[in-house]
Formats: structure tokens, sequence, C-alpha cells
């Protein structure tokens, strides 16, 4: 692996876990990350969701980022279209003002939730609509080049966090591409559009003062164990987890029914969210990384692990440097 590799964690709650248990497995992740020679890590605003706990996502790189020393930590991402930029901008140049040089800030304009808790977080429907122009306002509070006459975030003002834009379509390709900015996408559970959206912006990207030439992280779903027959399980694991996630309104489903429901159109809709995954031993995994970062033209990888066993889970990434390691080597 050439490429830089970089960590999505979705601060996932495990069955008979805590929050507090999923946000101290973050911590421990990122401190054993750091020493492994990750590049960064990521988290993701979701809401409403009794699995995930980084819904205050600047709160939760808050806390990471004091119990680390150097490893980069940022949003993958944050929805604009739920905050106003002016807040944002203040929270991360906050961040970045607390830990210079290792903060990132990316964005989608996505909800992050269902109809129902969007209206909760007080958002209409046509929020979204904005979020080219959100964009641009909260990159002028970070620059200190105020599109707000007489409005400054403090902190912020100057900090020049990084912005990175975040997709799984054609519109945020061509946003990152006019802006030039760098662009994330989200192949880890929106495979189809991957190589358009890639290509899109490879060929109209125009040069900004951030960022020179185009750059793509690209994520992927990732299991490594010591032998492929675990990785395998805890793969099968995690789709049938999906499941109940996805389609279960509340209710559990034995493994049995999960099977029975991946088999169906639905479930099928499901397992094509995983078209991406790179599931195996050690070497397997990183062999098909290889061939993913060149299919997605990636300039950096992001990798996903939601395998349920907590130390599976962690055992993932340890695997996967140990792997990059010695081919490096």
């Amino acid at each position: 692996m050439a490429l830089p590799l970089s960590i999505l964690d979705l601060a996932h709650i495990g069955e008979g876990e805590t929050a507090g248990d999923s946000l101290r497995a973050s911590v421990t992740l990122a401190q054993r990350a750091e020493e492994w020679g990750y590049k960064r890590i990521w988290y993701a605003e979701h809401h409403n969701m009794p699995t995930i706990a980084s819904s205050a996502t600047s709160v939760l790189i808050a806390h990471v980022a004091a119990h680390t020393r150097t490893i980069r930590l940022g949003a993958g991402g944050v929805m604009l279209p739920n905050h106003s930029p002016l807040t944002i901008a203040e929270q991360f140049g906050t961040l970045a003002s607390l830990h210079p040089g290792r903060i990132d800030l990316g964005l989608g304009r996505a909800p992050g939730s269902d109809q129902q808790t969007m209206r909760a977080l007080r958002r209409s429907p046509a929020s979204a609509d904005g979020f080219p122009q959100d964009v641009l306002e909260l990159q002028g509070y970070l620059t200190g080049e105020s599109r707000i006459p007489g409005v400054d975030a403090t902190p912020g003002k100057g900090t020049d966090v990084p912005l990175y834009i975040l997709g799984s379509s054609l519109f945020g390709a061509g946003l990152a591409a006019a802006l030039g900015l760098p662009y994330a996408f989200a192949s880890h559970f929106a495979p189809n559009a991957l190589e358009e959206a890639v290509a899109l912006y490879r060929r109209d990207f125009k040069p900004s003062r951030q960022l020179d030439h185009p750059y793509v992280m690209a994520g992927v779903n990732v299991i490594a164990a010591d032998t492929a027959a675990e990785a395998q399980e805890q793969f099968l694991a995690t789709k049938r987890s999906r499941v109940g996630l996805l389609l279960g309104r509340g209710r559990t489903f034995t493994p049995e029914e999960a099977d029975h429901i991946l088999a169906s159109p639905a479930g099928r809709q499901i397992l094509q969210m995983t078209t991406y995954s790179a599931v195996g031993t050690p070497a397997e995994v990183t062999d098909y990384l290889d061939r993913f970062a060149e299919h997605a033209q990636a300039d950096e990888l992001i990798a996903v692990s939601s395998a349920p066993d907590r130390k599976v889970w962690l055992r993932s990434f340890e695997l996967l440097a140990q792997a990059r390691d010695q081919r490096a080597g």
C-alpha cells in the first residue's frame, strides 16, 4: 500500500455496549492507529441512530485529540445544512487552535438522519439547496476573508482548517472540482457512482488556494483476521446486523431470518452497499486494497470496519497496518 491509509470510525455501539463504551473504544483505536501509522481518523455526523455514537462530531474529535498526540482528526463529515456555517467555523476553529495542524473538516449535504429527525434538527428539505453557498461562507470564516461584513469566527479566523467535500453522487464531485477542494467518495456504502464521479472531479478540477491538484479519498470496508474463515464469519455478521439496522424498524431478526431477507430484493440492496469490501487475511485484504485504489483512482484510502466483534474490529486495523508495513519494507 503506497497510498496514505486512513480510518473512518463510525463509533459503533455494539450489542450489550453503551455509548460510553463506544466512545472509549474510539479513543483506544485512535491511540493505536497513531502507533500503527495511519494518516487520519474521521468521524461522521449521524442522528437518531441507536448504534452510532458520533452525533456530536466536534465534541468527539476534541476528546480524542486530547488523548492522542500526532494523528490527524476530523469530520467525515459534518452535515453542513444542519448547522450555521459560523457555528461550525467556531467549533473547528476552536479545535484547530487547541490542536494546530491536526484538524480536518469534511462536509456533506445529507441530513444524516430520517425525515422525522430532520424536523427535530429544525432543518427543512430545502436546506441542502444552499450547500454550495454555505461551504463558501464557512471557508471565508476560516481563511479570515469573511463573506458576511462585520462577522468573523473567533476562534476560527485565519486557522485555514482544510475543507473536504464528501459525496456519493456527481453533485459533490462537481462542487469539489469547482471549488478546488479534495473530494472524498462514500464508496463504502454507496458504490454506484464511484467511477463516474471521480472522473468528473479530475476532469473539471480548478486549482485553489487550498489545493493545486485533484485529491481523491475513497471509502472501503475492511475486515482482516488471522484466517479467511474468521474474516468471512464477521462479514456475514456485519451484513446480518445491517438487516436489523436498515429494515428492522424496532424488531430483531434471528440469523436465519436475516439470511432469508438478504436473499430477497431488499436484502440484495443491502448487499450492494458492501460492494467494495476487503475481507480475508492481511495479505488478501492488502491485495484487494491495491486493486481498489487503482479502480477508484484514489490518492488516499479511508478504511471502515463494521466487524461486530470489538476485538476483531480493532485487530483488523492492526493487521492491515502490519501488512502494509511489510509490503512497503
